[in-house]
């Protein structure tokens, strides 16, 4: 049952075991309370910078959460959406799931990273370690990703695609300005 699982796949299930229940559950609380939702622990470096440092006005800072919210949210439905491709046997055997998890994990580093850097300029050391944690898992993930490759095509099918190649030895071959 297990063969055709490769770590990478594991490591992005973990991922999203992780991200989709924590982000959305922050998306949510900014969602219904803009301003006392920024300024719980997953989201108060963000909150304590725009107003410290930014000096951002009352619906401005709520403008700047709901984005956070729709960002996190963005993360969140990424990782479903590979979640729901990894179920499936053949495109997690040829890693065409891989595409989801890797922009999951391009906009999650970003935020994460923005987050930390944030806390890190206001001196919230408690959220600072939160998203340097998250940013490693995010950026430990991608290299995963990126280092390990689905296995390659069964002899069978190149053999298939050479019988193919073959056949079209007097035919024209289909070239880019012949479309």
């Amino acid at each position: 049952m297990f063969s055709n699982w490769r770590i990478g796949s594991v490591n992005g299930a973990l991922l999203a075991a992780y991200f989709i229940p924590a982000w959305t559950l922050v998306a949510f609380n900014i969602f219904v309370a803009p301003v006392h939702g920024l300024y719980e622990r997953p989201s108060v470096a963000v909150a304590l910078f725009l107003s410290d440092q930014l000096q951002m006005s009352g619906m401005s800072t709520v403008r700047a959460a709901w984005l956070l919210a729709l960002g996190r949210l963005t993360v969140v439905a990424f990782f479903a959406i590979y979640l729901a491709l990894l179920a499936i046997p053949r495109t997690r055997k040829t890693g065409a799931s891989d595409e989801a998890l890797g922009i999951a994990l391009a906009i999650g580093s970003l935020i994460s990273f923005a987050s930390m850097m944030m806390a890190s300029k206001v001196g919230e050391m408690a959220a600072l370690r939160l998203h340097a944690t998250e940013l490693l898992l995010l950026l430990g993930a991608a290299i995963v990703l990126v280092i390990e490759r689905p296995a390659a095509a069964p002899k069978a099918v190149k053999a298939v695609e050479a019988a193919n190649t073959a056949t079209l030895g007097l035919e024209q071959a289909e070239l880019l300005h012949n479309r």
